[in-house]
């Protein structure tokens, strides 16, 4: 069974940072596309960032560029986004995911989200 366990939201002042942790099983990640989403509150969902299968340069929404980092770590199967710098327009529930095809087969699995507030 796939999992994907999105951890590390809270809430935080104007300018703080948070590290948000997925914790991933069923799908090995260093051969999935993992990204992150989030939807703030009465908006549409947002891309974030995504990496690529084996590990390459992530890409980032020009929102969150220059104040996110994603990273994944392959040994534990987990993927993380460092938030520095966070403003209110940051506040939303944050939602991990893993793409990839598996025998030719494509996947898709997303985590349940994990929420972050940013005051002003």
């Amino acid at each position: 069974q796939v999992q994907l366990v999105e951890s590390g939201g809270g809430f935080v002042h104007f300018g703080g940072s948070l590290r948000l942790s997925c914790a991933v099983s069923g799908i090995t990640i260093s051969d999935s596309v993992m990204s992150w989403y989030r939807r703030a509150p009465e908006k549409e969902r947002e891309w974030v960032a995504s990496g690529s299968s084996g590990g390459g340069s992530p890409n980032y929404a020009d929102s969150v560029k220059g104040r996110f980092i994603m990273s994944t770590d392959f040994n534990n199967n987990r993927a993380y986004l460092q938030m520095n710098s966070l403003a209110p327009e940051d506040t939303g529930e944050y939602y991990c995911t893993g793409k990839g095809t598996h025998r030719g087969i494509p996947y898709e699995f997303w985590g349940q989200g994990t929420q972050v507030t940013v005051s002003s």
